[in-house]
């Protein structure tokens, strides 16, 4: 099993940034991919960024340009930096892991942007 943590939401006003963190353990020789997806109230939860492996990053539209999905190989953790934050930014962020035979999914983060 893989136990994914996330770290880093708050409220932040239109145009700041935050950071935002997903550590993982256990099995986590069995992830192929970690990515970071999102739940606005009353809207169903969408992709974000996603990171595989081997480094290859994928966006949804909404947020090319303006956030950066990385990873730490050393520290189990992945990252999304969140800049030029808009008021439709503002959802739970959660963290999930792709591995071989299961899927993980984390807490959850919020995030909440102000005008």
């Amino acid at each position: 099993q893989v136990q994914l943590v996330e770290s880093g939401g708050g409220l932040v006003q239109a145009g700041g940034s935050l950071r935002l963190s997903c550590a993982a353990s256990g099995s986590i020789f069995s992830i192929v991919a970690m990515g970071w997806y999102r739940q606005a109230l009353g809207k169903q939860r969408e992709l974000v960024a996603t990171i595989t492996r081997g480094g290859r990053t994928n966006y949804a539209d909404s947020v090319k340009g303006r956030f950066t999905i990385s990873r730490d190989n050393a520290e189990n953790t992945v990252y999304l930096q969140m800049n030029r934050l808009k008021i439709e930014d503002t959802a739970v962020y959660y963290c999930k892991a792709d591995c071989l035979n299961s899927i993980y999914w984390g807490q959850g983060t919020q995030v909440t942007v102000s005008s």
